[in-house]
């Protein structure tokens, strides 16, 4: 019997009967064609999340991300206004990539007041414009207004900074975001900002590991050893059951148990959790935020005493963690290659009164990271059997409503794109 009430439908799939009962199929997670797809339906016409406001605290600040499923690298910067604009990271003159340190690879951040090319010295104001051209009167009728930065769409939302890499684009970022994000608004996001970042390179197709943290079926059982050995027992008879799920478009959600501070009884956790009062699921006693007293509505929706935090997933890649006792994490997920990705997970805090505020901090973000690698392994061990294509077809439970979701939601987007194109979609799956 299930141990929280389900929908009337008699389970959470069923609750969306587009999503259909049967097995579902990974090849959309081991074709190198189907990636290319992804790459055009997906990643170069949605928003997607590239960081958050604190990135960028005054004028000058800014920061480069890679995205190298849409072959591009931008510029994100606090512009003169006070605005958060975003350009693409190339020199109008030869193509130069405009803002790199020592490798061109890699992401850079800093403070500066005009952008300045290193092959010829272009430079570009906060605003994109283009100032200076060296031996400008050696080019032939160069009006520099034509040769501006070219700009990119960025939008804030709750201090998390969008692009969307489509020009043409006229959906607007709350619209895109819809009801789950909606739902979010008021959150003290802005006020947690002791941040701890990692990001491992995962030979794995990006979805897989989206799949991982879409469905918490797989804890009792996968991170048996992070428990006490009484914990563990406990928790592998018990199982693992959702709350509540919701699915909203291209983007779902799913509430949990756990997470709840203090524990019931502190015996149950290891003894270094005991002592600084903290651990997987973050410090035990809440900050002081007056805001965490009257949470938005979207958090809990099924309104469970045992609530514990809430998953969310905006599409394609972005997952916010809030947790009950008062801080949240995020993940994203960058593709490079059909079977492999870059994970990236922040986790925000308030900020650090004494120095043992700061231990629970680290405690919280060391204990996660492990639960993070063990994910990640097992994911390399997924890749390669997928790709052996011995099995094609996998039952999928009520539990992991939301890996049958996103693959369906990709699959839509790819089809979409396809009929644009050409008038006639490729299957999903």
């Amino acid at each position: 019997m299930p141990h929280f009430p389900k929908p009337a439908e008699g389970s959470w799939t069923q609750h969306y009967p587009s999503l259909g009962t049967g097995p579902i199929s990974f090849e959309d997670s081991i074709t190198p064609q189907y990636y290319e797809l992804e790459r055009k339906a997906i990643f170069e016409r949605t928003w997607l999340n590239v960081g958050r406001v604190e990135q960028l605290p005054k004028k000058g600040s800014y920061f480069t991300k890679e995205i190298a499923a849409a072959r591009t690298s931008v510029i994100l910067v606090r512009a003169g206004d006070g605005q958060v604009r975003a350009f693409h990271n190339i020199c109008r003159h030869r193509g130069n990539k405009l803002v790199w340190e020592d490798f061109p690879q890699q992401e850079t951040n800093g403070t500066c007041r005009q952008f300045v090319c290193k092959y010829h010295a272009w430079r570009y104001s906060l605003e994109g414009d283009l100032t200076f051209v060296q031996q400008e009167s050696e080019f032939f009728d160069l009006d520099k207004s034509d040769y501006g930065l070219v700009p990119v769409q960025v939008e804030v939302w709750e201090g998390f900074i969008f692009v969307n890499l489509n020009p043409n684009n006229t959906t607007s970022l709350l619209d895109f975001l819809g009801p789950l994000g909606k739902g979010l608004e008021g959150y003290p996001f802005g006020e947690m900002t002791d941040t701890y970042s990692y990001r491992a390179e995962v030979d794995a197709n990006w979805k897989l590991y989206i799949d991982a943290f879409t469905e918490f079926y797989h804890a009792p059982v996968l991170h048996a050893k992070q428990y006490t050995a009484e914990e563990s027992r406990k928790l592998a008879g018990y199982g693992y059951e959702g709350l509540h799920y919701a699915i909203e478009g291209l983007h779902a959600m799913q509430s949990s148990w756990g997470g709840m501070a203090p524990p019931k009884d502190p015996m149950m956790v290891k003894p270094i959790e005991r002592v600084l009062r903290s651990g997987n699921f973050g410090a035990w006693d809440k900050p002081d935020i007056p805001a965490l007293k009257n949470l938005p509505p979207g958090l809990n929706p099924g309104r469970h005493k045992q609530w514990g935090l809430d998953s969310y997933l905006f599409f394609p890649n972005f997952m916010i963690v809030v947790w009950e006792p008062g801080w949240y994490l995020t993940y994203n997920y960058w593709p490079t290659a059909y079977n492999h990705h870059i994970f990236e997970s922040s986790l925000y805090f308030a900020p650090a009164k004494t120095g043992r505020d700061r231990m629970r901090q680290e405690l919280a973000t060391v204990t996660f990271k492990e639960f993070a690698l063990q994910d990640c392994n097992t994911l390399e061990a997924t890749q390669t059997m997928l790709e052996s294509r011995r099995v094609s077809r996998f039952p999928i439970n009520d539990q992991e409503i939301l890996i049958r979701h996103l693959h369906h939601a990709v699959g839509e987007q790819v089809a979409a794109y396809q009929n644009e194109l050409h008038g006639s979609a490729v299957p999903a799956r």
